[in-house]
């Protein structure tokens, strides 16, 4: 956490916290980028677990917020089968578990998904404190369509199973939302400009809210090479544009726009297959008028 984030008391006695398992989101980077009710939430619940027992007990003394003698309990992917019957003892008992991911929102890209599962499953209250996830940081600086997005995770180490990654994010027609271990960022934009094309548009996002945050936007194969050697640090999430849908063959193109002709007026059926084929609408526009004057 940064040596100079001034501190927000947490002040009041504790108040009693609903049973149920409570996601608590983290920072990512600026201690101060927590919410009130998350503070709330590590104030009173009776039962703390984290991703990192000590970066959970540095935020709270942050902010002031006391354990009260509470011990910290460790969940991470390396003891969750061990840790999580624990927590669900605690949870049957009727006390409140709040669960703190290292940095960001729990399960996404974390551990805490089996634990929350777990808890849905056997009818227990669960319940998100909601705050700051680099997946939608990302998004909001990287200057990329945001109204359809996949979060597509971590790109496997292998080069088997890497491939079919590659491979099936080459299908999706959203931007797609990636993390990427810095040592691995030039191999990755190398792989994407060949996998997706080197004119396809990307955000580097490295450091997201810290002190030597940086954002590098460009084209794929522009980046490749840029980054190509160079000796990353820190967190990083790339954003891709999704890039233009795959032109449709003409009999595809014919046979949407007979169809589209049964049901509706001419205009109506090139606006419905302009939209559903991702055409311009006089291109479509143009062919229905050739379909239709055709014996």
């Amino acid at each position: 956490m940064p040596a100079d984030a001034a501190e927000l008391p947490v002040s009041g006695p504790p108040a009693p916290l609903a049973p149920g398992l409570y996601l608590v989101a983290t920072p990512i980077g600026a201690a101060r980028d927590i919410t009130l009710r998350a503070l709330d939430i590590l104030r009173d619940a009776e039962v703390l677990a984290a991703e990192d027992t000590r970066r959970l007990r540095q935020l709270m003394a942050i902010h002031g917020v006391a354990l009260r003698g509470r011990r910290i309990r460790a969940y991470h992917d390396h003891n969750d089968a061990a840790a999580r019957p624990a927590l669900l003892a605690a949870l049957h008992a009727g006390r409140s578990v709040a669960y703190a991911s290292e940095a960001g929102t729990p399960l996404i890209s974390d551990p805490g998904y089996q634990l929350a599962r777990d808890a849905g499953a056997a009818g227990l209250a669960v319940r998100a404190a909601p705050g700051a996830s680099a997946v939608l940081a990302a998004l909001a600086v990287a200057g990329l369509p945001t109204d359809r997005y996949l979060f597509a995770g971590l790109p496997p180490a292998k080069a088997g199973a890497r491939r079919t990654y590659l491979a099936d994010l080459a299908t999706v027609r959203a931007t797609l939302v990636l993390y990427e271990a810095p040592g691995r960022v030039s191999r990755l934009l190398g792989e994407l400009s060949q996998t997706l094309g080197p004119t396809r548009e990307v955000a580097v996002c490295r450091e997201l809210t810290k002190r030597f945050e940086e954002v590098t936007r460009g084209t794929l194969g522009t980046l490749a090479a840029a980054f190509a050697g160079r000796d990353l640090r820190g967190e990083v999430v790339l954003v891709i544009d999704r890039g233009a849908p795959p032109a449709p063959s003409p009999d595809a193109l014919d046979g949407a726009l007979r169809d589209a002709l049964t049901r509706l007026s001419l205009r109506d059926a090139a606006d419905e297959v302009a939209a559903r084929l991702g055409l311009p609408r006089k291109d479509a526009y143009r062919r229905a008028l050739l379909l239709r004057a055709a014996p």
